[in-house]
């Protein structure tokens, strides 16, 4: 009994410490929630559809490509094909995070990709690779604010739209890229972390001015794993083991 008390209690702890994580990202996002519910009652969606967009796919920036594309009515498969683009990297993400949540039962499993997102994959990897467990219960708490608020926002912004200033003359909707900075910087001290970054941003700046978007998210990505993959180890500092 005692021993279960303790794990329980240990659980919740972990839990809360996954929760104040999680608030960054929930302030930074709140702007882009609400601007998302504002476009697409624009775009036709009621209020619920919104909420339900937000619900059960919970992809931001996919979000945001198939509610413009809907409004120009683009045939389906482009719009399956755009979204897929931008959320190519969550590909990357799963193969990489799976490793540490491998020894979860399956059902936890499912939710954990369920919930991955930018922020949450690379808070899980820190906390990996500073030796530390990936457990379920610190994994929710850091992804269950973000969703619930995620769509909380939308609803928010589909009912009050109209009553959002514009983000842009705000800067508001520069919260985001300034949190995605910071987490890209924690990874600054990974082998060829520096080449990656500076091959990706090359290659999704051209890819924006020639091909377009939403195709420079995935194409920059791509760049920094092939570069990754192409370089010898001893590029990076780190030596083959034998």
């Amino acid at each position: 009994m005692a021993v279960e008390a303790i794990s329980e209690k240990s659980a919740k702890s972990e839990f809360w410490d996954g929760v104040r994580l999680s608030m960054p990202v929930v302030v930074a996002a709140a702007p882009f929630g609400l601007l998302f519910g504002a476009i697409a009652v624009d775009n036709g969606f009621s209020v619920l559809e919104a909420f339900l967009m937000s619900a059960l796919i919970f992809g931001g920036a996919s979000q945001m490509v198939g509610i413009e594309l809907f409004g120009q009515h683009v045939a389906p498969w482009l719009i399956v094909l755009s979204i897929f683009a931008v959320n190519f990297r969550h590909v990357l993400y799963s193969a990489s995070i799976g490793r540490r949540i491998a020894h979860w039962p399956v059902i936890q499993q499912g939710l954990g990709y369920f919930v991955l997102t930018d922020p949450q994959f690379a808070v899980a990897e820190r906390r990996a690779e500073a030796g530390e467990s990936v457990g379920f219960a610190w994994y929710m708490g850091l992804g269950l604010p973000v969703y619930v608020f995620w769509g909380i926002e939308s609803a928010l912004g589909a009912v009050f739209g109209k009553l959002i200033p514009d983000t842009h003359a705000l800067g508001i909707d520069f919260l985001l890229p300034i949190y995605f900075l910071g987490l890209v910087m924690g990874f600054r001290k990974r082998p060829l972390w520096l080449p990656v970054v500076i091959a990706s941003a090359a290659a999704s700046i051209i890819a924006y001015k020639t091909v377009g978007s939403p195709w420079h998210v995935s194409i920059g990505a791509v760049a920094g794993v092939l570069l990754a993959v192409i370089l010898p180890p001893h590029h990076s500092g780190v030596e083959a083991k034998r």
